[in-house]
């Protein structure tokens, strides 16, 4: 299946730790992806990994589509990881690496996006429109200033 890799990396003005909390809720995700509406079915069961429903909402000529995805969320150090499983056989592999920089968090945004050949460009798009957005929403909800992007 082809695949294309989406990095994009940020800074946010508060502590790796915070940052790094903020990322392992799954209710996080809830408006830092702006397609993501809700979580459900969360799973802790297991030591370092969060299995969860999340629920992106597409609209296509006025028509509301919930789209409803398996995701599975690792930890390692200051790195959070997780895997996607999307209907019509798209996947996004994910990777947030935080590092500390001056007085707040480095962090390096990776996806991996695969699908069809006849759907990779739509899903890649949408998920690089979501990747920028959430640098934005990510440094809003846990600093004062904003994300300055390199």
């Amino acid at each position: 299946m082809p695949t294309r890799v989406l990095v994009n990396t940020f800074h946010v003005d508060a502590a790796p730790e915070k940052v790094f909390a903020h990322l392992t809720t799954p209710e996080s995700y809830v408006g830092l992806s702006p397609l993501v509406v809700a979580v459900r079915d969360v799973d802790r069961s297991e030591p370092g990994v969060v299995r969860y429903t999340s629920v992106e909402r597409f609209r296509f000529l006025g028509l509301r589509y919930d789209n409803p995805i398996a995701v599975t969320l690792l930890t390692e150090g200051l790195s959070v990881r997780g895997q996607v499983r999307s209907p019509g056989g798209v996947r996004l592999g994910y990777r947030f690496d935080l590092s500390p920089e001056g007085p707040g968090t480095r962090v390096a945004d990776r996806l991996d996006v695969s699908a069809a050949w006849f759907l990779l460009g739509f899903a890649a798009g949408q998920a690089r429109k979501v990747q920028l957005a959430r640098a934005g929403i990510l440094a809003r909800r846990l600093s004062e200033g904003s994300a300055r992007m390199s």
